[in-house]
């Protein structure tokens, strides 16, 4: 009996290494770039939604089990209500992802700052020019060579930028505007560059 048990533990570690020996490893840095889609503006009340498209390059270092830091940057452009929208982000935060097959499935967790030009609000009213700003989301990598891969990513994002208001004798103040979006819906996809 113990030799048949023996025999089955180096059978099945045999089958493991054999596995882990056909998987590609993981690379080191990944190099992304890519379009990008916003839910939103920023001026973006119930009545006067309106999307924006932008641009998305991210950089992902080492993985430590699966888990990356990553750094990101993304800028939008856009019109509403009679005011330029173009936001812009720098944030960082972790990747955790896995390989299943030909495909890399991660999930991160991002945070950082916002900011924007100070005429966004509507009508080109004076506004907030900076927020903090995290992104709860994840996506897919699918390997198209060696080195190259196509990805696909959504995030729930979360800004807080608010209106100024002048009042003569107190210095300037900034209001919350009722409707005004704190949260948006973040699409993006593009190819990434490993090695």
């Amino acid at each position: 009996m113990p030799s048949r048990l023996t025999s089955l533990i180096a059978l099945l570690c045999l089958t493991c290494a054999a596995l882990y020996a056909q998987s590609p490893p993981f690379p080191r840095f990944q190099f992304y770039g890519g379009y990008s889609y916003l839910s939103n503006t920023l001026n973006g009340v119930p009545g006067s939604r309106q999307a924006l498209n932008g641009y998305d390059g991210s950089v992902a270092f080492p993985s430590w089990h699966g888990l990356r830091f990553k750094i990101d940057a993304f800028a939008y452009r856009g019109t509403n209500l009679g005011a330029t929208q173009h936001p812009y982000f720098i944030m960082g935060g972790a990747q955790y992802g896995r390989r299943i097959g030909r495909e890399f499935i991660f999930m991160e967790a991002l945070g950082g700052d916002a900011g924007t030009k100070n005429d966004w609000g509507p009508g080109r009213h004076l506004a907030s020019t900076a927020s903090f700003s995290t992104i709860l989301g994840g996506g897919i990598d699918t390997r198209l060579s060696r080195h190259l891969a196509f990805r696909v990513v959504g995030d729930f994002q979360y800004m807080n930028f608010y209106l100024q208001t002048f009042i003569p004798g107190v210095e300037d103040k900034f209001y919350r505007t009722p409707g005004l979006p704190n949260y948006f819906g973040r699409a993006s996809s593009g190819l990434v560059w490993q090695f």
